[in-house]
């Protein structure tokens, strides 16, 4: 007998290192050409991060994308990044990245000064070049700033670094400040259980997720889907140890440890909420990656129960588990 359920999960997501600590630094380079090299610590592993910081680094500077290369390959000589992980990425490097923006800015504007006989002040970087505010006929574009820049002697560098500020916690209230930013996520599930066979069948995945300003819609929705199927894994087939704190029959390879695959993929629907961060988050950005892949896990399982009334406390719900479950409540597999 097939049986269906519906469960519904909501979670929060931190976004870093929850104290102790998250720094992350960036450097800007214009070159004789106008281009510009970017160069961080954070390490994209597919996520997208050099894309996003790109787009950050373009915003702050006023200067078209393709004009920025990200250069991340060593972090023996590179600027430090506490690591590309703990959602932590789009928001320190992020704010890194704006640092060091601005700090390239300033040192254009004060070299151009003599340029245009105006001070600091009166100048603005933007649009691809810098200009004398009120004045849009005075203008230099990058591609002369870097020439004469780097020809006459300077080396046009900016520096940036960010570290959220350290949590505090009242012993007295318990009251803590909040460190960087917190996402927050809801999933309804809907399942159908085999009581004969005991296996369970993800039907459909509606969610919503609030994660401040979205900087790139396509990236999050990839990090949506992909999110979503390796909770699914985690809850239904994903299992290191079967047997622990024993190891035996543990899996060795990817033929023996079972991942979702496109046959496994359930409708799925979600919708985003840019509410933007009113801390630091660049641009009101909050990091929100890790994240997808816990609401699924809960709904899931919540969904199991709602369908045949039992609770699996020991991940993933594989049918054997199912099965045994059903057996101590009393329910005969049909």
């Amino acid at each position: 007998m097939k049986k269906r359920g519906v469960g519904i999960a909501v979670y929060c997501h931190p976004t870093g290192a929850k104290g102790g600590g998250d720094p992350s630094q960036a450097m800007m380079r214009l070159k004789l050409d106008g281009t510009l090299d970017l160069l961080v610590g954070s390490v994209d592993l597919g996520q997208g991060s050099n894309t996003v910081l790109r787009q950050i680094a373009a915003e702050t500077l006023g200067v078209p994308l393709e004009n920025i290369t990200v250069t991340n390959h060593d972090t023996d000589t590179g600027p430090l990044c506490m690591g590309t992980g703990a959602s932590r990425v789009t928001f320190m490097d992020g704010n890194a990245v704006i640092a060091a923006a601005e700090d390239l800015k300033r040192q254009i504007r004060e070299w151009s000064t003599e340029r245009f006989e105006v001070a600091a002040d009166d100048l603005e970087v933007a649009d691809n070049k810098v200009s004398v505010k009120g004045n849009p006929q005075a203008f230099m574009s990058f591609a002369e700033v870097g020439n004469e820049m780097n020809w006459k002697g300077s080396f046009p560098v900016g520096k940036g670094s960010y570290c959220p500020p350290a949590q505090t916690f009242d012993q007295e209230t318990g009251r803590m400040t909040q460190i960087a930013a917190i996402a927050y996520a809801a999933c309804v599930a809907e399942v159908e259980v085999d009581t004969g066979t005991g296996v369970v069948e993800v039907k459909k995945l509606a969610q919503a997720y609030e994660i401040g300003t979205g900087i790139n819609p396509l990236l999050i929705k990839a990090q949506i889907d992909g999110g979503t199927m390796q909770g699914l894994g985690f809850t239904l087939a994903e299992d290191l140890g079967p047997n622990y704190p024993s190891l035996k029959f543990a899996p060795s390879n990817f033929l023996d440890y079972l991942i979702p695959n496109t046959a496994d993929v359930p409708e799925m629907t979600y919708t985003t909420v840019s509410l933007p961060s009113r801390g630091e988050g660049p641009f009101g950005a909050k990091g929100f990656a890790e994240m997808c892949s816990f609401p699924p896990i809960a709904a899931i399982i919540g969904a199991i129960h709602d369908a045949v009334g039992i609770w699996i406390y020991d991940y993933p719900a594989t049918p054997e588990r199912v099965l045994r479950a059903l057996e101590a409540a009393g329910t005969p597999a049909a």
